[in-house]
């Protein structure tokens, strides 16, 4: 992990009476900014740029209408390999002095700007360049068409400054409006307001009339069709990839409804998602409106759709209500892990629920014997200060926090807790908050001076201390059960008909997991002909069989593991495979001679990731 010399600024928030906008009422230290807020903040943004698939940038001028809290005579933006050209003051354009700091590693340059008193808008004239993080650049071959270039953006957690020069703070918020000139023959989409259809001219626009942190600024452009799932619901893929994603998503529409249902009205307008090419980094990014989507989520029979729950989620906790800084990320992902569990259980059922419940305990098991009980890394709220927030990132935010979210709501009882998260989003909402401005929340909405009630949900335990506390739930799956009682069996009466036992993801998945530490190579070949683990079944399902053909040296599994690391850039998937292929000698040369393989159709962060285990 590399060490960084960070600057430490401080954010102040000012006083905000509209509902729909940032509360800006308390000071926070954010470690990856340079901006401060607490002086100068932005609040809309007009963005007219133009992607330029030649030269692979994007060029033009980011409008910034700001309030100048102090009356003073600068203010910082967020700059990250970018090549700012001219900055100029107000409608009239009146050009002003700026300067670049000194840069600090992965996070750029801090962007001082001359302005006046009474300044309200800074124009910044710029343009992207090659080494920005945020933006992959797509040859036609590298799409599933593999007809027209492609490019996306990735912002979180801290690459939107790569191409949009901004406060790139998750405490500040926004509204904007763009202009996007594209190839006449590509359609551009954003975080916002989206067409449905190519245009004649190239030239599109875009507005986002809800305030949103910068990290959730994103943009695609490509040759993507859309379809309608219902009236505020559907798909925008390449055409070779749109009919079986909308037959694969067909119960979105019922996702948002059970979501409304839980925890009150969506408020964002439409809910559309983006199916990327397979160099996307991540399984989903809750974009607003447009949620990217990697492809590895088109199983072919629905089995991996809570994938869509989880970002659908985000509408409410991470989009809605937002964590403030990056050491609170346990108040989007752990939220939204909960309301991704809860939309399940409302859309698939209790059953489905419980086995989710289990898998998820297994991934935090996995998690705490990987960094240790003690590790300061297991804590909810943790401190990213002194390096890149993406850096070490796991699944405690959500698992634990998860897991916490359960233990509370089996202390109140289902009700009376999801009133309280209802209200929790309502009080919060187009907001960005601290982890202590949650417990204070907590104490006052839900604990209300009931000490006996505080020590049972053990609150500051599960939040600021390594490891779990005792009171955490267990998860009890009737259907997992039965498998287990397979597990204890089938090595005596073989592995035949278990494919007509073990059917869906989740009872693979389990099956999996809990296979014999001394499994041998025969065995594995004997389960191998029962379920076709190797050469079929969906993008989890080889993920977890590939992870055990590691372990056991099971070398007919190899080119079809080649084969799933050199396909995608899905970067903590890919991960735990290589993380085994290294353990050996002789691993790590196959790891190496992968990756070097690989490497060009891998997102920057997916690079950055694998190179650091390699090294």
């Amino acid at each position: 992990m590399r060490k960084l010399s960070l600057l430490i600024v401080l954010i102040t928030f000012t006083a905000c009476q509209k509902k729909e906008s940032t509360p800006q009422n308390q000071i926070l230290k954010d470690a990856h900014s340079f901006s401060n807020p607490a002086e100068a903040v932005v609040k809309h943004l007009d963005l007219d740029i133009k992607v330029d698939f030649d030269t692979q940038t994007i060029s033009g001028k980011a409008s910034w209408q700001i309030d100048n809290i102090s009356k003073g005579n600068e203010i910082i933006f967020d700059e990250n390999t970018l090549n700012i050209t001219k900055v100029t003051l107000g409608d009239d354009e009146k050009e002003t002095k700026f300067e670049l700091g000194k840069e600090i590693e992965l996070h750029g340059k801090p962007l001082h700007i001359t302005i006046e008193p009474n300044t309200t808008k800074v124009n910044i004239y710029y343009n992207t360049t090659k080494d920005g993080v945020a933006l992959q650049w797509l040859k036609p071959e590298q799409t599933a068409d593999k007809k027209n270039p492609f490019v996306f953006s990735q912002g979180q957690s801290i690459w939107s400054r790569t191409w949009i020069p901004c406060q790139d703070s998750p405490g500040v918020r926004f509204t904007y409006n763009a202009k996007v000139t594209v190839p006449k023959d590509l359609i551009a989409l954003m975080s916002a307001v989206n067409p449905q259809q190519k245009n004649d001219t190239g030239v599109y626009t875009f507005k986002q009339e809800k305030a949103i942190p910068s990290y959730l600024m994103a943009i695609a452009v490509g040759d993507v069709e859309f379809k309608s799932i219902d009236n505020r619901t559907g798909v925008y893929a390449e055409h070779s990839q749109i009919d079986k994603s909308v037959w694969e998503f067909a119960e979105l529409g019922k996702m948002v409804n059970a979501a409304e249902k839980l925890f009150g009205s969506y408020r964002w307008g439409r809910y559309d998602v983006i199916v990327l090419p397979p160099s996307f980094p991540f399984g989903g990014m809750e974009n607003p409106n447009l949620t990217f989507l990697t492809p590895t989520v088109l199983a072919g029979d629905r089995s991996l759709t809570s994938l869509l729950a989880h970002e659908l989620g985000h509408s409410w906790s991470g989009n809605l209500v937002t964590n403030a800084s990056w050491d609170e990320t346990w108040l989007n992902e752990g939220f939204t892990t909960y309301v991704e569990h809860r939309i399940g259980e409302e859309v698939f059922g209790v059953d489905e629920a419980k086995m989710q419940d289990v898998l998820s305990r297994k991934v935090l098991q996995n998690n705490l014997e990987e960094l240790g009980n003690d590790s300061p890394d297991t804590r909810l709220k943790i401190d990213t200060s002194g390096k890149n927030p993406d850096d070490g990132l796991s699944d405690i935010p959500y698992e634990k926090g998860y897991a916490l979210l359960q233990t509370i709501e089996a202390a109140v009882g289902r009700k009376k807790f999801d009133a309280f998260i209802t209200n929790y989003f309502n009080d919060h909402a187009f907001q960005s908050i601290t982890t202590e401005e949650f417990v204070s929340y907590f104490n006052k909405n839900l604990i209300k001076g009931d000490k006996r009630l505080a020590d049972k949900i053990k609150l500051e335990d599960w939040i600021y201390k390594p490891g779990i506390p005792s009171n955490i739930i267990t998860p009890v799956s009737e259907d997992f059960n039965a498998i287990d009682i397979i597990q204890k069996t089938w090595r005596t009466t073989g592995t035949k008909g278990l494919s007509q036992k073990i059917k869906s993801t989740n009872e693979k998945q389990h099956f999996i997991d809990y296979l014999p530490k001394d499994l041998t190579v025969q065995e594995m070949t004997d389960i191998d002909k029962e379920f076709n683990f190797t050469n079929g079944g969906n993008f989890v399902v080889k993920r977890q069989w590939f992870i055990i053909a590691i372990q056991h040296q099971y070398k007919f599994a190899y080119p079809a593991i080649e084969q799933f690391l050199t396909s995608y850039s899905r970067t903590y998937s890919l991960t735990p495979l290589y993380k085994e292929m290294i353990k050996t000698p002789e691993g790590k040369v196959w790891a190496k001679q992968i990756y070097a393989k690989a490497k060009s159709g891998y997102h920057a962060t997916t690079v950055h990731e694998i190179e650091s285990l390699l090294k």
